[in-house]
């Protein structure tokens, strides 16, 4: 069994989990593209990649990457190349600790800045 991304429209509308053939056959309709579960920032645990990342529903097919990325969080965030992930232009404190109410940052995409959360 492997998982299959239903794209209209460069959008993800639904992730299945199918057999190959089944897809062929064509009984869900066309548009179906083979994701991986296990690919994250183009790796996967045993070496075998698939679209750089697992699709979710809302997520872009890039068909010039082949590639399955987020939709783009913040207008001034870029795009990795290699990884088909959204980085900010300023990379986050790294004193945010996750579970540490005084050290959480979000960003403001108004000053272009990662913001202390009081």
């Amino acid at each position: 069994m492997s998982h299959f991304a239903k794209v209209e429209n460069g959008i993800v509308v639904e992730v299945i989990v199918s057999e190959q053939d089944v897809i062929d056959s064509g009984i869900f309709g066309d548009g179906w593209v083979q994701t991986s579960y296990n690919t994250y920032a183009g790796q996967h645990p045993e070496g075998r990649p698939l679209r750089k990342n697992y699709a979710g529903i809302g997520y872009i097919y890039d068909e010039q990457r082949d590639a399955f990325m987020m939709p783009k969080p913040y207008p001034s965030w870029l795009l990795d190349e290699q990884t088909c992930l959204w980085h900010p232009p300023t990379p986050k404190p790294s004193d945010d600790v996750t579970g540490d109410p005084k050290k959480i940052y979000y960003w403001d995409e108004t000053n272009l800045s990662w913001v202390l959360y009081d």
